[in-house]
């Protein structure tokens, strides 16, 4: 048996055939290793916050700057701009004496009056027009036709129906305000969150209920919004009444000293209405970044 069973094991135990050789693979250029980059450290809360309280003033300064530099070396001659110092000494000549105060009260009383007449139109306006499609069609037409002739473009009507006292200056103002104010009121309508519409209309709230509970909280913020350029309008506007027609305020400040060419005067008139225009539009700026703050911003239509 041992012999009968040996053949069979020697072909059991024979080579395998052999294979043919793999092919080489071409070549592949080699990818760079890859940097991971080290996680850049944060900056400290009152670094950041430093650096974006100065980074406002880096122009400002840089202005400043040369125009120390331009009238010192001569540059810029002293008729032309007078030198920060000049001015420096006329502002705080100003201060001293009181007129200052004075011109500067008159025109914010100014500026106040015409912009709560011309708000309050512009409120009550835009929302008429913004809860009646119908009133909408007829007023917005003539009331865009309206809105672009300049203010100076109603001075001669507006001197003939109010003379050259107080209520002209008071109804040019005013009609500044007005515009920005209607037209964000009437947009701030026609923005109202279509899901707020649709959830109101669910539940079946009113017509008095959707204006009330839904559309004038959504109108705020952007009515506000219309406010705050609506003051700007209104400030610009008055610069520009008491150049032509006044006896005091800021703007009757650089007409007199145009007149007598103390350009001192000028530029020192020109820094407090900038200075005054700027810090009551940041004041405007915090209110309506607090109103905004989590506003939805899907539009539908209000009716």
């Amino acid at each position: 048996m041992a012999r009968a069973t040996a053949p069979l094991l020697d072909q059991d135990r024979a080579p395998a055939k052999k294979l043919a050789p793999v092919e080489r693979l071409p070549n592949f250029p080699a990818r760079a290793p890859r940097r991971v980059a080290a996680a850049k450290r944060s900056s400290p809360a009152w670094q950041t916050r430093a650096v974006n309280l100065a980074l406002p003033w880096l122009l400002p300064i840089a202005l400043l700057g040369l125009w120390y530099v331009g009238t010192e070396r001569g540059w810029l001659s002293e008729q032309v701009l007078p030198p920060p110092a000049y001015v420096w000494q006329t502002l705080t000549d100003l201060l001293s004496t009181g007129d200052l105060w004075l011109n500067a009260s008159a025109s914010l009383q100014r500026v106040l009056v015409g912009f709560l007449i011309g708000s309050g139109l512009g409120v009550t306006l835009g929302l008429v027009m913004g809860l009646s499609k119908t009133v909408e069609d007829y007023l917005l037409p003539t009331f865009n036709a309206l809105v672009q002739i300049p203010v100076l473009g109603w001075m001669p009507f507006a001197l003939l129906l109010f003379g050259i006292g107080e209520p002209l200056k008071y109804v040019l103002i005013a009609h500044a305000a007005l515009v920005p104010v209607t037209l964000c009121t009437l947009q701030a309508f026609h923005q109202v969150p279509k899901r707020l519409l649709e959830v109101g209309q669910a539940y079946g709230f009113s017509r008095r209920q959707i204006v009330t509970d839904i559309v004038l909280p959504s109108a705020v913020a952007p009515i506000f919004t219309g406010l705050r350029l609506g003051f700007t309008k209104a400030w610009l506007s008055l610069v520009v009444v008491e150049l032509l027609a006044s006896s005091e305020g800021l703007g009757y400040l650089i007409a007199y000293g145009r007149q007598l060419f103390q350009l001192d005067l000028v530029m020192a008139a020109v820094v407090v209405v900038g200075t005054v225009g700027l810090l009551i539009d940041r004041a405007f700026e915090v209110i309506e970044r607090h109103l905004n703050k989590g506003r939805a911003v899907t539009p539908g239509r209000v009716l």
